[in-house]
């Protein structure tokens, strides 16, 4: 978990950064986006789920400090904190089991709902930064 939430990042990150600011240059916005998702897992510590929080609050720190790093260089940085998605994870034997027993049944967002945050995102003009957006499904406590 801590290699695919972080240190992927982290690498993919650090392999894409003087691309995007190479980007930034020839783009006719003159901006770049980097757009993380992080989890809203990431936002309160919980229990039986200690590393996944703590890789998603990672997540979201290491997006902020990039985002200070280089605002000025035109860079945008922004996190994406879903709550209940429908992906194979949920599939995994107790998955969805063990979050409906805390939460209830919930209507888990879609794939798409995603993909529309993180278009909101990379289409606002230059002087518009989204730094984080929090999305959960409507009745997800």
């Amino acid at each position: 978990m801590v290699d695919v939430n972080l240190r992927g990042l982290m690498y993919v990150t650090k392999a894409a950064l003087p691309h995007l600011l190479e980007a930034v240059g020839t783009s006719p916005r003159k901006v770049a986006d980097v757009v993380n998702i992080s989890s809203v897992g990431g936002r309160v510590a919980a229990a039986q789920v200690a590393i996944y929080g703590a890789t998603k609050f990672a997540v979201t720190a290491a997006t902020e400090a990039w985002r200070q790093e280089y605002t000025r260089q035109s860079l945008r940085f922004s996190v994406v904190e879903p709550g209940a998605v429908a992906t194979e994870l949920w599939n995994a034997e107790g998955q969805w089991e063990g979050f409906t027993a805390m939460f209830g049944e919930v209507e888990r967002l879609l794939a798409e709902d995603i993909a529309d945050a993180v278009a909101y995102i990379v289409t606002n003009p230059r002087r518009i930064a989204v730094n984080e957006i929090v999305i959960r499904p409507t009745d997800q406590p």
